[in-house]
């Protein structure tokens, strides 16, 4: 495996690092890539190497300034119209928590919406959000995005590491120590010959080809305390 310090230094110059969660969780390996530094190029990458769902991973306060509700609880407050939804979004996953997903968005600027151009144009958009989140950043997601969308925005626990240990919470950590603006693409690496998640020893062999910096959560875990 490659040590964190690797990582931070990758993510810095807008490089993809990968993160396996445990075993005992989700089991993945997810290609992440900071929101500050996505192009094109990066959306097109993630959609033929890891091709799973893009989405973009935001800070928890972040979340809370731009008034971002999990979908869950979203569904939730709906459920008195809607009863389907009451029974639809109760308990947790097989891995034991509930998922992350808020709302899914487009910026203005964008076509369809699903392009490698009108993703990046999206993703990239959200992060100067993110980086002015306290200053213009709320007025601008209001008046630049519309939902529903091609980017699935993640709600990372505020605690991030101390309350969760998604992926959702890794990648925000990770940006965070690195000193960059808490929103990260991410995107669940598949492998097209089992149908299934790519393993552990794809993922490092994939890692090796493109000497792209892979850590296991409990690296980050064990880093150190935000």
């Amino acid at each position: 495996m490659s040590t964190v310090k690797d990582a931070i230094m990758a993510l810095s110059q807008g490089k993809f690092v990968l993160i396996h969660d445990d075993d005992s969780r989700e089991n993945e390996t997810d290609m992440i890539i900071a929101a500050e530094n996505i192009t094109p190029y990066h959306i097109a990458t993630i959609r033929n190497d890891a091709g799973g769902l893009l989405c973009l991973a935001i800070d928890g306060y972040i979340s809370t300034k731009l008034g971002l509700s999990y979908i869950h609880d979203i569904l939730n407050c709906v459920s008195n119209d809607h009863p389907l939804f009451t029974t639809m979004t109760n308990g947790r996953s097989p891995y034991g928590d509930k998922p992350s997903f808020s709302i899914s968005v487009n910026h203005r600027d964008t076509y369809t919406g699903i392009t490698d151009y009108d993703r990046a144009l999206t993703i990239s958009k959200l992060a100067s959000v993110c980086k002015n989140i306290d200053n213009g950043g709320v007025s601008e997601f209001i008046k630049s995005f519309r939902t529903p969308g091609h980017v699935s925005l993640l709600i990372a626990a505020k605690g991030l590491l101390k309350e969760r240990f998604g992926h959702t919470e890794l990648a925000v950590y990770l940006a965070k120590i690195a000193g960059l603006t808490p929103a990260v693409a991410i995107c669940e690496m598949l492998d097209s010959h089992t149908f299934r998640s790519l393993s552990i020893d794809e993922a490092y062999k994939y890692a090796k080809l493109k000497d792209i910096p892979l850590l296991e959560a409990d690296q980050l875990k064990t880093y150190s305390v935000i």
